[in-house]
C-alpha cells in the first residue's frame, strides 16, 4: 500500500478538485468521491493512509460515512470538512469517530500540516509500545481496544480512548487543555471551546463515577492528571 494514499469526499465539485490538485503537487495520491455512497465504495474497494471528508454529503452524510469507516478500520486517520462550527457539532464529528476537525474557509497550508501530523502519528502507533496500560484497577489494552476499571468492561468512542489513553500514557503528569489539543485531536488549542472539558466529563462518568477511588484530576489552572487517589 502507498504510505501516502488519501481519499477525499467533497461534494462541492471546485473544492475537491482544488484539493486534489493541491495535495497532488505535495506528493499524495488522491481518490475522489462527490457523494457518500461512492466513498463508501471506493474506501471498501482500495487501501487508503488518511480520509478527508466533508459532512453535509448526498447519500450518506459525513458523520455516517465516517462511523462506517471506523467500522471497518479502527486506526485510519480521518479529518472532517465544514462550515458547521458549534461545539455539538463538533462533538458529534469526533463521536462518529473523525480524528481531526477543520472548519471552511482555510488554508490549505493548515491542511497539510494536520494530515503530516496525523499520518506520523499514525506510524508512531504501529510501533512497539506495550500492549497494556494500567493505573491502579484502570486498565487498557491497546491491541483489543478494551478498557476495565477492576473486572467490568467500559465501552469507549474511538475519541474517549484516545483521550484516555494519552491520559494514561501520562500518569501522574498535569496535562493542558493545549497539550490534549495538540496530542489528541491535532488541532490548534482553541479557548473558544470547551469540546475538550466535555469528553474529559464523559470520560470521568464512565471511568469514575461509579468506582471507589477516582483517578481523573482537575488541576484548577493548569489542565488534567491522571492518578491513584
Amino acid at each position: 500500500m502507498e504510505e501516502r494514499k488519501i481519499l477525499l469526499v467533497e461534494d462541492e465539485v471546485k473544492i475537491a478538485n482544488t484539493l486534489q490538485k493541491g495535495l497532488i503537487e505535495n506528493g499524495y495520491h488522491v481518490d475522489v468521491a462527490f457523494d457518500g455512497i461512492i466513498g463508501q465504495r471506493l474506501f471498501m474497494a482500495n487501501s487508503y493512509n488518511l480520509v478527508i471528508l466533508d459532512i453535509n454529503l448526498p447519500g450518506i452524510n459525513g458523520y455516517e460515512l465516517c462511523k462506517f469507516i471506523r467500522t471497518h478500520d479502527q486506526h485510519i486517520p480521518m479529518i472532517m470538512l465544514t462550515a458547521m462550527s458549534t461545539t455539538d457539532d463538533k462533538i458529534e464529528g469526533f463521536d462518529s469517530g473523525t480524528d481531526d476537525y477543520m472548519l471552511k474557509p482555510f488554508e490549505f497550508k493548515e491542511l497539510l500540516v494536520r494530515i503530516r501530523a496525523l499520518l506520523k502519528r499514525t506510524m508512531n502507533q504501529q510501533m512497539p509500545v506495550g500492549n497494556i496500560l494500567t493505573v491502579g484497577g484502570l486498565s487498557m489494552n491497546l491491541d483489543t481496544k478494551e478498557v476495565k476499571r477492576d473486572t467490568e468492561l467500559i465501552s469507549l468512542t474511538a475519541k474517549e480512548f484516545q483521550l484516555l489513553e494519552y491520559l494514561m500514557r501520562n500518569r501522574n503528569r498535569v496535562v493542558s487543555r493545549a497539550d490534549i489539543a495538540v496530542n489528541v485531536w491535532d488541532i490548534d488549542f482553541d479557548t473558544k471551546t470547551n469540546v475538550i472539558d466535555v469528553y474529559v466529563n464523559y470520560l470521568r462518568n464512565k471511568v469514575d463515577k461509579n468506582f471507589t477511588g477516582k483517578l481523573i484530576h482537575t488541576q484548577v489552572g493548569m489542565g488534567y492528571i491522571l492518578k491513584e487517589s
